[in-house]
């Protein structure tokens, strides 16, 4: 079996890996699909979760505003969450537009029954009030269930500056925010209705550093969490920017029950796709908790993640857009080559080993091949181990390097099998194609990042289980052309269609999602990565061409 060094890579798996990670949204339904239920879902999905649902009205919305809400019989709220939670092992709840008392009151007493007090799953309440364009979406008299009932069972409250004002307004006199020290106060305040945790979104506040400044002055037990910008003592690589004094910021402040303040500091973006921020937010949240991720690096994903929607989002309507909910790395890399990568896998290489009709000659000189290009391979993930600044990847690297080594094994008793001798394995001349791509990822690795590397260690990884799950596709359809039973090549098919190396694929995908969550890229360095993949994958179709052209 060719390529498949992966395929017993030790990573930390994620609570998600080997099952579905299930969520519970409660909340309305948003037919321009950018909010509610509909933002939740997709943002679950992005997440690689599963996402429920239990819906407690329809409105009539699109981007410009509400036309109309019709409310859910109470009752039949009840039953959406009864039904979800009878059949599944929901992991994390969120409750977004609630609408009334007596639909609140029903949520409320439906979770109290289905679960003990010390057994409800984190649940995430975004005690939403107002829409983006206005639009009242809570009666008034849902609030004192909300504070007294719903909060004290929530690991966290996420309310904005207007939500938070006239939550405050039911617990004493007005009190306005308009600084980050409001915020503070606000925050310590909302905490007391029961709550674990309050994350109160700034987006409505406009803050500069040096209000970042004065608020760790005064308050120097707050942690400031700052994303895209410099870290801790690295602000005198800001001084001097035309921007510095000028840089409108949003700050969102966490506080939780056990004192821990944290403030998430990241520009401003000026856009007008804001419709469902606080529904996407709220929702990542929760599907990170799902995941089992602590509170506050679950607050910190998700922010970057909403951020990240609202740069990426696509205009949509004449007034406050949708985010873009699917920007996850591999949503950009692969599109943006799909030509070349259907090139790839389509090849008439992987056509003729589908029909089981490749010339065995071309085979075993792609093997022969593969067999030299397995020494860049594990070189590069050397280099990779080198750059790595963790324990779990410099594990998973070594780990790597250590399969291929298995894997060198397996050529030579597979060529074995085919009359070529272990010598005959070693001595056989590298074509222009093994050079080309293996000098290409090593030169790759000594002049790019982790993650860069990682692009072009990728394309072999992917392309490879792509090419399994197609032919296995096409095998399925009626008449197929793809021929399993007497195949020569169908082991080589089981193989990267199988579960192992599928499940490889998924930790490389999680691994290169992980490095971009923790260092997301700017367009241009995405640009940059996309190129690696792009020139890997042409690389790819070049030893699939080199095998054919043994044949001519």
């Amino acid at each position: 079996m060719a390529r498949d060094p992966w395929m017993h890579v030790n990573v930390v798996e994620s609570p998600s890996r080997g099952r579905s990670t299930l969520v519970l949204s409660i909340a309305g339904s948003d037919s321009v699909g950018g909010a509610g239920i509909q933002a939740d879902l997709k943002t679950f999905a992005a997440h690689g979760c599963y996402g429920t649902s239990a819906l407690t009205a329809l409105t009539a919305q699109n981007t410009m505003g509400v036309q109309g809400i019709h409310r859910c019989p109470s009752e039949f709220v009840a039953k959406q969450i009864n039904s979800v939670l009878d059949d599944l092992d929901v992991r994390a709840i969120k409750t977004g537009m609630l609408y009334d008392a007596e639909t609140a009151k029903t949520v409320v007493d439906t979770l109290k029954s289905c679960f003990s007090p010390s057994g409800i799953p984190p649940l995430v309440c975004d005690p939403v009030c107002v829409s983006t364009s206005g639009h009242t979406l809570l009666h008034e008299d849902a609030l004192e269930i909300l504070m007294s009932e719903l909060f004290p069972l929530s690991t966290l409250i996420t309310p904005n500056k207007a939500e938070a004002e006239l939550l405050l307004s039911k617990m004493g006199p007005e009190f306005l925010i308009g600084s980050l020290d409001d915020m503070l106060t606000a925050a310590e305040r909302l905490i007391s209705v029961g709550c674990k945790a309050v994350l109160l979104k700034g987006g409505h506040i406009t803050a500069r550093m040096e209000d970042v400044f004065a608020t760790q002055t005064k308050s120097p037990d707050v942690k400031v969490n700052k994303q895209n910008l410099p870290g801790e003592n690295m602000e005198i690589l800001l001084v001097g920017s035309p921007n510095y004094d000028t840089l409108d910021l949003v700050v969102d402040v966490l506080y939780q029950r056990d004192g821990q303040k944290t403030m998430f500091v990241r520009p401003r973006i000026e856009s007008s796709s804001t419709h469902g921020t606080g529904c996407t937010l709220s929702s990542a949240i929760a599907a990170q908790l799902a995941k089992g991720t602590p509170l506050e690096a679950a607050v910190e994903k998700a922010v970057l993640y909403t951020n990240a929607g609202i740069q990426t989002a696509f205009l949509i309507g004449k007034g406050h857009g949708p985010l873009n909910h699917f920007h996850n790395l591999r949503d950009s890399f692969i599109p943006r080559t799909r030509e070349i990568w259907k090139e790839y896998v389509e090849h008439d290489f992987v056509r003729q080993l589908g029909k089981g009709t490749l010339d065995r000659a071309c085979f075993v000189h792609f093997v022969r091949q593969d067999y030299l290009y397995l020494k860049y391979y594990a070189r590069a993930y050397g280099l990779l181990a080198a750059k790595s600044t963790s324990f779990v990847l410099i594990e998973s690297s070594t780990q790597t390097i250590l399969n291929v080594l298995h894997e060198i094994g397996n050529h030579k008793a597979f060529c074995a099998k085919f009359g070529v001798t272990a010598d005959e394995l070693e001595n056989t001349p590298e074509s222009a194609a093994t050079t080309a791509y293996g000098a290409y990822i090593l030169d790759t690795g000594l002049q790019g990042d982790t993650t860069k590397l990682l692009m072009a260690l990728m394309a072999c990884l992917l392309g490879y289980g792509e090419v399994g799950l197609w032919l296995k596709k096409q095998a399925a359809s009626p008449n197929s052309w793809v021929v399993l039973d007497g195949n020569p090549y169908q082991h080589w098919i089981d193989d990267y269609a199988g579960e192992i190396y599928q499940a490889a694929v998924r930790i490389g995908l999680e691994t290169i999602e992980s490095c971009a969550e923790a260092d997301p890229p700017s367009e241009a360095r995405l640009s940059d990565w996309t190129k690696v993949w792009a020139r890997c994958t042409r690389l790819e179709k070049g030893f699939w061409d080199m095998a054919m052209q043994l044949g001519e």
